[in-house]
């Protein structure tokens, strides 16, 4: 994928290898920015019942224990 701007939006049907099935999905699906993006992430953040984050915190894996890893 090549953009004439980092800022830039791909073009789907120039930029991304897909099927037009694909496209349409990736054009139904594509996140929408404005002015009141940090108020639409926090609408999103306020669903989440604050429990729930706090058990996914508790319960998720750690790597303790396991050997280091190494290239």
């Amino acid at each position: 994928m090549s953009l004439e701007k980092p800022s830039d939006l791909p073009h789907l049907e120039r930029d991304i290898p897909t099927t037009p099935e694909d496209i349409q999905a990736l054009r139904r699906n594509r996140p929408v920015t404005g002015p009141n993006w940090l108020e639409q992430l926090q609408s999103l953040i306020d669903q989440v019942p604050p429990d729930v984050a706090r058990e996914n915190l508790r319960r998720r894996k750690t790597f303790e224990g396991c050997e280091p890893f190494e290239l």
